[in-house]
């Protein structure tokens, strides 16, 4: 079984993926008469219809145990889908690239800094929110409308992975 390395999130290693949410190194400008600094469009919501919304939720998540088996990814084949941490805590992220069906040797798993978000882009393989602390709350941007938006591949036995933070 494959152990996935633990890359440290940054925006160039994550761009096959979709856009890490952070204000280090992103451009703005000041507003408000110069009393607020603006990061704009530090990512785009995607969305595959004209019935789409951009809709915004907050999940509080549950620490898996650790070290994880990596059984499954899922993807969202009409939006996009953003977490960004609101108490932060760095988390995990696991992402295979676009195709029919994640590979399990393109799989990548990334720590997040507790100030860093991630936008995955529509279609992009991705494990479900993986919180390191015991409980976390993510603001979540993604897309709401008809059709289903989530689709779940399961791996075969040798095909799954091991995530273990303590590595």
């Amino acid at each position: 079984m494959r152990t996935l390395i633990i890359e440290p999130l940054t925006k160039e290693a994550f761009a096959p993926f979709g856009d890490v949410i952070e204000t280090d190194g992103s451009d703005h400008f000041m507003i408000n008469n110069g009393s607020t600094m603006r990061f704009h469009r530090l990512a785009t919501v995607e969305t595959a219809t004209p019935d789409d919304h951009a809709i915004i939720s907050i999940f509080h998540a549950e620490a898996l145990q650790m070290p994880l088996t990596v059984s499954m990814l899922e993807r969202h084949p009409l939006g996009s889908q953003a977490f960004i941490p609101l108490l932060g805590n760095p988390f995990l992220v696991v992402v295979a690239p676009l195709g029919d069906a994640p590979e399990p040797e393109l799989t990548r798993a990334f720590l997040t800094n507790g100030r860093q978000g991630v936008n995955y882009h529509r279609g992009v393989w991705h494990h479900p929110v993986l919180t390191i602390e015991k409980r976390d709350d993510f603001l979540v941007v993604d897309r709401s409308g008809p059709g289903s938006n989530c689709d779940e591949h399961f791996f075969e036995e040798n095909q799954k992975m091991i995530l273990d933070p303590h590595l």
